[in-house]
């Protein structure tokens, strides 16, 4: 006797939680939040001088983009995966954030040669701005 959804094995059915599509969303609206926050940080830290203000506006956006590149990793796909998969999805996804966000930093300090303590600024804002989001979104 088998109920419709209901798995053979055990005779039990657990819809999913969440859709693709409210992670979706919720991406968006993090990264949004982080350049958010950018743009408050760089408007203050323009105060001491336009370097200070770009400074600190490149460090919150490389998070920004790094969120966004996690976000396309994790929700590419347009049908839910088994566990496994959106593990690796997420491992993977985080590595490249993080790879990204280091070469963003690098580019910024010393390719442009822009002020390190703005720039540091900014990448912890936004990168304290995205738990604060995701928790104000739920």
């Amino acid at each position: 006797m088998f109920q419709s959804g209901a798995r053979a094995d055990s005779g039990l059915s657990f819809p999913m939680q969440n859709s693709i599509a409210a992670g979706r969303r919720l991406a968006i609206h993090v990264v949004c939040a982080q350049l958010g926050a950018t743009v408050l940080v760089a408007a203050g830290f323009a105060i001491a001088g336009w370097r200070s203000g770009l400074a600190a506006l490149c460090g919150g956006c490389v998070v920004a983009l790094a969120t966004s590149v996690l976000a396309l990793r994790m929700f590419a796909a347009a049908e839910p995966a088994s566990a496994g998969v959106v593990l690796a999805r997420l491992i993977v996804g985080n590595l490249l954030k993080w790879g990204v966000v280091a070469l963003g930093v690098y580019l910024t300090i010393v390719k442009a040669g822009l002020p390190g303590i703005p720039m540091i600024c900014g990448v912890v804002v936004a990168t304290l701005a995205a738990p604060v989001a995701a928790a104000l979104r739920t």
